[in-house]
């Protein structure tokens, strides 16, 4: 690497590599523009841009009895299943770290079978699978039960590297001043590690809420049911119902995405300065001068 670009990962572009770049993205851009035009013609040609199939959604009812109903039932569904996910992550997480090789073992195996599963499956299991053995799952808990047990797998590996990632000194400077393996994991390595792993969790969050639209397949009435089932039926207006879901999802991740941009921005900021103690007390000198 050249002493132009040591504090980056790459070289700074050169005027010719400025030069391709701009010419790259416009190509892009005009590329976008005309697959856009292209579907625009073909769905004029077909009459989805007449505004007879775009009035329903300019009334209160189809909002208030038909998709925010559905919205409801996406954000209960993963709010649940994200406090279980959570739960599960956690706990088999920390299982895969165990000294026991019959606590590591076994929640190395759960952790793997489920993440190596797709969730559709899981959710489809546990609809029929469980009428098959004479229990009463309703849709809720198919897709509640799916989405925990997927992402609980994904998280426990991402707090298992979250944990690894904390230098070894620290476990060690726990254990030098007395506190046993637990006190030592809770009190230094996981907060630590949370910090550093939040927005892997939220971005898995993400996916998460996204993954609520499988239960179609269980019939949840969920906000991809409301729009790609519930809306058509009354109005015959399949294509404009998915498209104004679609921006629906796009907002509520949008806004998760920009959740995970900010902690990720916050936990730089606070080991920043938990790194650096002088400017830890600068900032502390300031407060106590802004107070005087």
């Amino acid at each position: 690497m050249t002493g132009r670009g040591a504090g980056v990962l790459y070289d700074v572009p050169g005027p010719r590599a400025r030069l391709r770049n701009n010419v790259l993205t416009l190509a892009s851009g005009v590329v976008l523009l005309l697959v856009a035009y292209f579907v625009w013609t073909k769905f004029d040609e077909k009459g989805q841009w007449d505004g007879k199939l775009w009035q329903p959604f300019l009334r209160a009812e189809t909002w208030t009895e038909l998709i925010l109903p559905g919205l409801l039932n996406t954000l209960t569904a993963a709010a649940v299943a994200a406090v279980l996910a959570l739960l599960f992550g956690a706990t088999f997480g920390i299982a895969r770290l165990s000294d026991h090789r019959w606590v590591r073992i076994p929640a190395a195996v759960v952790v793997e079978a489920f993440r190596a599963v797709p969730v559709l499956m899981l959710i489809f299991f546990a609809q029929y699978g469980g009428s098959l053995a004479g229990l009463v799952v309703t849709e809720f808990a198919a897709v509640v039960f799916g989405l925990t047990v997927y992402n609980g797998s994904v998280l426990a590996e991402i707090v298992r590297a979250g944990i690894l990632a904390v230098p070894r000194g620290q476990a060690e400077a726990g254990s030098a001043i007395g506190l046993r393996k637990n006190q030592v994991m809770r009190l230094i390595l996981l907060p630590q590690a949370v910090t550093a792993m939040m927005p892997a969790i939220i971005s898995q969050l993400v996916v998460l809420l996204k993954d609520t639209a499988l239960g179609f397949v269980v019939a949840y009435a969920d906000l991809l049911n409301a729009g790609a089932r519930v809306v058509p039926a009354n109005y015959a207006n399949l294509i404009p119902s998915v498209i104004v879901i679609a921006v629906v999802y796009i907002a509520i991740n949008l806004a998760l995405g920009y959740l995970a941009t900010w902690l990720e921005r916050r936990s730089r900021h606070s080991r920043k300065i938990t790194a650096d103690p002088a400017a830890a007390e600068v900032a502390a000198g300031g407060e106590v001068a802004l107070m005087g």
